[in-house]
């Protein structure tokens, strides 16, 4: 069984699309990666003889046509001609695949190339939709624009001409069914990998105090560490935090004005990753005036990403879903590591794996961000919390795994079509 797993993106940043090439792998199956350069990739990746990993100069035309829309539509058009022919080019160049494995988004070129390679080399197409590719365009380009409808047009097309679907939600498998007419969708939730578990207590604060070294964290005392792991990327709002820790500064003076003598935890904030907005957001945050919230960005290595995750009081996630039928990994990843999350509320797919009150809490502004954070670390690390009760829930949401979860609902899928 030979399996071609192909990402129109940073391979070192399609965590879910190494986590299939990994599983595919230990089925016996012979694996062609194929994406485009950037991050490194995972030892468990680079280091498993059964794949074989082909990375594509990225065409980045687009990024220099400013806030131009028609030299953006222009220049996107010219990256999608450069992008399929590298992209025709390496999958006729590899082995015949039996199973062609395409991420989507984005959609264009991805699914028109993968279609016609899947024809003329007799493999099965299965489109792994992580998102809408058209949603997506449309946060540049606004939903009546002529390309963001051609695009809408021609992704329910070619996803109608798959094989096979595998989706991250229950609420995008319905959608798929009912508005692009795809039938048979497999929903595969984004699940823990392995290397996500729980750090006891003692190896936790040996972690941060190496980290909060590194990053260098001032103050002293008891520090409540949040870590934010974001791809920088439109669908993500970072204006909300920034104005929520405006308001927790507020709320923290006055609630140390009450009692004389009385502290709040410093509160540390990472942002992992890197992208083009992270350099926006530094400048931003910067201006603000912050004593009690220190933010650090850095972008953290496969290999030490677990662990910092794992060292965490709280996780943020401030992805705004463009068609709101996706389940950001960055999720799966706290809950794997015993990390409750606070994420930015857009609707019910979220809530698919978010449960308020349980593992995680739900916030739509930045006031009730706010308030979360301050009744989270209000009595830290002292007394029996919320904190410590969300923690307890997200533990109990690492299960099943990712290899679990894959075994089911994704090896039918992909070994026995």
């Amino acid at each position: 069984m030979r399996a071609a797993v192909v990402v129109v993106g940073d391979l070192g940043r399609s965590p879910r699309m190494q986590y299939h090439a990994q599983a595919l792998a230990a089925n016996d199956a012979t694996v062609d990666l194929i994406g485009y350069e950037g991050a490194a990739l995972p030892r468990l990746i680079t280091n498993q003889p059964r794949i074989t990993v082909h990375r594509l100069a990225e065409p980045r035309l687009r990024r220099r046509a400013g806030p131009s829309i028609t030299l953006y539509a222009l220049f996107a058009i010219i990256d999608g001609v450069l992008s399929a022919y590298r992209l025709w080019r390496t999958l006729l160049k590899i082995p015949r695949p039996d199973v062609i494995l395409v991420q989507n988004p984005p959609s264009m070129p991805t699914l028109a190339v993968a279609w016609a390679i899947a024809r003329v080399r007799k493999a099965r197409l299965v489109i792994d939709w992580h998102n809408l590719g058209y949603t997506l365009l449309t946060l540049r380009l606004g939903q009546w624009h002529p390309a963001v409808r051609l695009a809408r047009w021609l992704e329910r097309i070619f996803g109608r001409l798959a094989d096979a679907h595998l989706c991250v939600s229950r609420g995008f498998a319905k959608f798929l069914h009912d508005r692009f007419g795809v039938k048979a969708v497999s929903v595969l939730y984004d699940r823990p990998a392995a290397v996500f578990v729980p750090i006891e207590r003692s190896e936790r604060e040996r972690l941060r105090q190496s980290l909060f070294a590194r990053l260098g964290v001032r103050g002293a005392g008891a520090v409540g560490f949040i870590i934010s792991p974001t791809s920088w990327t439109a669908d993500e709002d970072f204006d909300v935090v920034i104005d929520a820790v405006r308001y927790v500064e507020d709320r923290i003076r006055g609630w140390e004005a009450g009692e004389p003598g009385r502290r709040f935890a410093d509160l540390v904030m990472l942002v992992t990753g890197d992208g083009q907005r992270r350099a926006e957001f530094e400048r931003r945050f910067a201006g603000l005036p912050a004593r009690r919230v220190q933010l650090r960005t850095r972008w953290l290595e496969p290999e030490d990403y677990p662990r910092i995750v794992g060292a965490a009081d709280l996780g943020l996630c401030l992805h705004r879903s463009s068609s709101g039928l996706d389940i950001p990994m960055k999720v799966a990843d706290l809950f794997g590591a015993g990390v409750p999350v606070c994420a930015l509320d857009y609707g019910a797919s979220l809530a698919e794996r978010v449960r308020h009150g349980d593992n995680g809490l739900l916030f739509s502004t930045a006031r009730q961000l706010a308030d979360l954070l301050f009744d989270l670390f209000e009595s830290y690390p002292d007394e029996p919390s919320l904190l410590t009760r969300l923690r307890t829930g997200a533990r109990r949401s690492a299960r099943p795994t990712w290899e679990e979860g894959w075994t089911k609902e994704a090896r039918p899928v992909l070994l026995n079509g």
